[in-house]
């Protein structure tokens, strides 16, 4: 799925089906049926393959592209520098550009990262109604190591479940944000020594506020997976991070990339 956020902070929607895309925030409270044919193409050499890996690609593919590496979910680990990158390009216009470390409000408050280009979408993708920079780094590896920093006062993950049952209370992330501040400030220091006075900026941003379509949530969550069930039919209720959440139960929509599916209202 793709999606915007629009100048009153809703989230819009749209389901990508081959060379088309369904706008779905209007089909919110109609009867939907996805069918899965039984058909993935790896995502990035677009052979058929039976089974997906890292959402969306061959096993090939998966162990010789950068981006399926284990430095993507944990960017500490970053190798870039010791000339070990799988894909040298590709990290010098992915992994060594500005990167933001950024307060949200998902299941409750977390601490997450992510490249220039891709603020709002990250929020989005993780079901945040509010979020919050609250620093700027020179690369990748440095946004993981402020990330850890902050990890050790809060989350880093979602819990998805929680963030599908409703939105989290309000928070005042501004002022949370002045109060991890010093508790990190020697490990920042720390990361200003090693690679540079200018690698970590810390921000002075207005908190983003995010309104996702959802007209009612689920009090029991139970998620559909195609490589089970290849119908999942249900009524829309709505649409959260990547989640379609039908009145049957929720499917990660962000799982399923390079599956072969059709959309049916009913």
């Amino acid at each position: 799925m793709r999606a915007d956020l629009d100048e009153n902070g809703t989230v819009n929607y749209r389901m990508v089906l081959g060379e088309q895309e369904v706008e779905l925030n209007p089909l919110i409270s109609k009867h939907l049926t996805l069918n899965f044919n039984g058909h993935i193409d790896c995502l990035h050499c677009g052979r058929k393959i039976k089974k997906s890996y890292s959402q969306g690609y061959c096993y090939p593919c998966m162990q010789k592209l950068a981006q399926c590496d284990m430095c993507i979910m944990k960017p500490e680990t970053c190798h870039f520098e010791q000339g070990t990158c799988r894909e040298p390009e590709w990290g010098e216009s992915n992994c060594m550009i500005p990167h933001y470390v950024y307060l949200a409000n998902t299941s409750g408050l977390k601490v997450g990262i992510t490249r220039h280009t891709q603020i709002p979408t990250r929020w989005i993708d993780q079901g945040a109604t509010q979020a919050l920079p609250i620093f700027k780094v020179s690369t990748r590896l440095q946004s993981g190591l402020v990330e850890i920093a902050l990890a050790e006062f809060i989350a880093d993950k979602t819990n998805w479940r929680a963030m599908l049952k409703g939105s989290a209370e309000n928070m005042d992330l501004k002022a949370i944000a002045q109060e991890l501040k010093p508790k990190i400030a020697e490990k920042l220091a720390s990361i200003s020594l090693k690679y540079g006075e200018d690698a970590v900026i810390a921000l002075d941003e207005n908190v983003v506020d995010l309104h996702f379509p959802v007209q009612q949530y689920l009090t029991k969550i139970s998620s559909f997976n195609f490589d089970k069930t290849a119908e999942v039919s249900g009524t829309l209720l709505g649409i959260k991070g990547q989640y379609l959440i039908f009145d049957t139960g929720v499917i990660n929509m962000r799982k399923f990339t390079s599956y072969h599916v059709s959309l049916q209202v009913n």
